[in-house]
């Protein structure tokens, strides 16, 4: 059993979007009781909304169910049920870094992009300011996979 857990700062665009499609991918792979995702949020600014409604329409185009998922933010609990807090960008990392009770915490904190070597260290932009969700939508069809064949090798280990 794997646990992600998928974190921008307010919990409706990027990591919703991220959740909703990690998802759709591991239940592709008839992988749903093996992997578990959930997404949160640094900040409580959002807490009880749906996602921003230009997830819902990149969400929606490409016919990915985004039942349930509503905003929250992040707690304690959530750094001992992750084995993977994948974030979008660097301050998100910073805020988590500073959140997390511990190091073995620490250790679970991960830039979405840092799973691709050419693409170390490259954010995911807010689509709430930029209002780019189909680009937001395409930078997560390039991480997602490269994260769904980690955590794969991983459960065959």
């Amino acid at each position: 059993m794997k646990n992600i857990l998928f974190v921008c700062l307010g919990n409706i665009a990027r990591s919703t979007m991220a959740e909703a499609m990690f998802r759709q991918m591991v239940a592709q792979e008839q992988l749903s009781a093996q992997i578990k995702i959930d997404s949160a949020g640094t900040s409580d600014w959002e807490v009880g909304k749906r996602p921003h409604p230009g997830t819902q329409a990149q969400l929606k185009q490409h016919h990915i169910p985004f039942d349930g998922i509503v905003a929250r933010q992040i707690t304690p609990a959530d750094f001992k049920w992750a084995d993977y807090i994948i974030t979008m960008d660097h301050q998100n990392v910073a805020n988590l870094m500073h959140m997390a009770p511990d190091t073995a915490s620490q250790r679970k904190i991960h830039l979405a992009y840092d799973i691709i070597p050419a693409k170390a260290g490259t954010e995911i932009a807010d689509p709430w300011y930029t209002q780019k969700f189909d680009t937001t939508f395409a930078e997560l069809s390039e991480t997602l996979p490269a994260w769904l064949t980690k955590i794969k090798a991983e459960l065959n280990a």
